[in-house]
């Protein structure tokens, strides 16, 4: 997404700057190819089937976001492969979470991916939990967004009392404070 198309008042919201990075198409797909083992330019290109100009330029931008590192494979001629970086492989969780939610708009016979435990090969059910107290965040009732210590007035004003676009459904006032996962 390009930056001209965040609205000034979600400049410094997570999520906006989040998708400014990952929210296109083709670079969550790229991401998932990488989280399959894939590093080279061939690679994801017979995957995807994406052209040469758009997967040269959305692996640059995934490079350019500290997401993937390019490292040479060959010296002669010099070929690169495209490797997960930290914060790259830290998006794993987005990755699975997408695929978990579109799989449970699905029958279980009519999904062509699904997440399986690595030793057993039983199939898992993803959710995103709270780290300290292992509460499920999906639940809109108990977690909600608050502002947090660098929010700006306007974002302070959207979370005042942790209930920002709720109209009365939620808000205890005790909006958890830190990142979303």
């Amino acid at each position: 997404m390009a930056a001209s198309r965040i609205r000034q008042e979600d400049r410094e919201c997570p999520l906006s700057a989040t998708a400014q990075h990952v929210g296109e198409w083709w670079t969550l797909l790229l991401l998932h190819d990488a989280f399959d083992g894939y590093t080279r330019f061939d690679q994801f290109q017979q995957s995807l089937g994406i052209s040469s100009s758009m997967l040269t330029s959305r692996l640059r931008t995934l490079v350019e976001d500290g997401l993937l590192e390019r490292r040479p494979y060959q010296t002669n001629p010099v070929r690169h492969e495209y490797v997960l970086t930290e914060t790259g492989r830290s998006l794993r969780p987005v990755i699975v979470a997408l695929a978990a939610w579109g799989n449970a708009r699905l029958r279980p016979e009519e999904r062509s991916m699904i997440l399986v435990d690595a030793a057993s090969g039983e199939e898992v059910e993803p959710v995103i939990v709270d780290a300290a107290t292992g509460r499920r965040l999906d639940d809109s009732q108990a977690f909600v967004f608050a502002a947090g210590p660098a929010a700006s007035p306007a974002m302070r004003a959207r979370y005042e009392n942790g209930t920002a676009g709720t109209a009365g459904t939620a808000g205890t006032g005790t909006a958890a404070t830190g990142a979303a996962s």
